[in-house]
């Protein structure tokens, strides 16, 4: 069986990628199409495969501004030899046109938040120039109804969270199995902790990084922030001398910054929240707005893995940080490993290849001896 991943874009390490990567174990003869392709940041495992880019990537740089002409590069994919499609899609990677002979399974970790769940906010508060909110609503409803019509193209989606099926069913009208993300879990570990918060994330607006800072300058409590993104250089003039900007940190450092922290801060609402995982796994305790992906993700009973808060402004944030004092002794990092093995990439596996109709083949394409996953 020819496999082809599709995913949107390869130019940074998040969640998406992680995700591509551990598709890639699962089907090790598998040859990735995206839409732009930078190979400085591709992992070890995404080097093993060929990698084919649309005609977009030499504008790569831009890659932000070319969503009108993403349906094209994406209709311009030449998938005839392959049997199974998979696309990884929180941009339009599920575009693709497949041979009708071939199934197409889309993984997707949310509909396009910028034409859907979050267009309001792109428009009105994240695109202060007039010129670009008039320009962005004609081309935004162009872009809803083709995102829309591609998803008769998808022969069996699969949702990364409840969360994120309701999405799918609310934008598509389209049923989805869940299948919670990969994690390597058993790559993290526990230290002592030391006296600073940590945040993990793309710094775009939609992740709130702005109301922890708010929160943070008032408590003076000390926060590292750990990623990159547009919102770098407006964020960093937000913050106060004890908030870190550690940028984009290799894999081991990160482990590291988990390991050694109070708690894992989420301001933002996630469609999962694999970093609430990887937190999880490193034994600590997650504060995070009670929203989305996170009530999956994090234990709200025992082992209870952190503190839930309500609203996105910086009030609530620093109320949860002053109830973290008392709760921070009851914090049981043993507990909280082992609850997060729930989301082992073997697990990710199991179900994916369940859901794909592929059960049978498990022990083709990944090392897990055959007849483990019911067929």
């Amino acid at each position: 069986m020819r496999t082809a991943i599709v995913h949107y874009w390869l130019l940074n390490r998040r969640g998406g990628e992680k995700v591509v990567d551990a598709l890639c174990r699962l089907f090790p003869e598998a040859d990735i199409f995206t839409l732009f392709a930078d190979p400085s940041t591709f992992s070890e495992e995404v080097k093993r495969h060929r990698v084919a880019a649309s005609f977009l990537n030499p504008l790569r740089k831009q890659y932000r501004s070319l969503l009108p002409l993403m349906p094209m590069a994406l209709e311009s994919f030449d998938l005839r030899p392959y049997d199974l499609i998979i696309s990884s899609e929180s941009g339009p990677a599920k575009g693709v046109i497949a041979p009708s002979r071939a199934r197409h399974v889309c993984y997707c970790h949310t509909p396009m938040r910028y034409l859907w769940d979050l267009y309001a906010a792109y428009r009105n508060e994240y695109t202060p120039s007039w010129l670009k909110r008039t320009l962005m609503t004609p081309l935004a409803h162009y872009l809803r109804l083709w995102d829309f019509a591609s998803a008769a193209r998808v022969d069996q989606f699969v949702a990364n969270s409840e969360n994120v099926r309701q999405r799918i069913a609310k934008t598509y009208r389209r049923e989805a199995e869940v299948v919670y993300p990969p994690v390597d879990v058993q790559s993290f570990y526990n230290r002592a902790a030391e006296d600073y918060f940590l945040i993990v994330s793309e710094l775009v607006a939609y992740k709130q990084i702005d109301s922890a800072i708010r929160a943070f300058a008032e408590t003076g409590q000390r926060l590292v922030i750990a990623g990159g993104g547009p919102e770098y250089q407006r964020l960093r003039s937000l913050a106060t001398q004890n908030i870190e900007f550690a940028g984009r940190v290799p894999d081991d450092q990160l482990r590291e910054l988990y390991a050694r922290c109070r708690a894992l801060i989420i301001p933002g609402e996630e469609d999962f929240g694999m970093t609430a995982v990887e937190a999880l796994a490193s034994g600590k305790p997650v504060i995070a707005l009670g929203k989305g992906g996170v009530l999956e993700s994090v234990p709200r009973t025992e082992p209870c893995g952190g503190i839930l808060y309500d609203a996105t402004d910086s009030y609530a944030l620093t109320a949860a940080l002053k109830r973290f004092d008392s709760f921070e002794p009851r914090v049981r990092a043993t507990e909280l490993a082992a609850y997060a093995s729930r989301f082992s990439e073997q697990e990710f596996a199991r179900k994916f290849l369940i859901h794909c109709g592929l059960a049978g083949q498990s022990g083709t394409w990944m090392n897990i001896p055959a007849g483990t996953v019911p067929g």
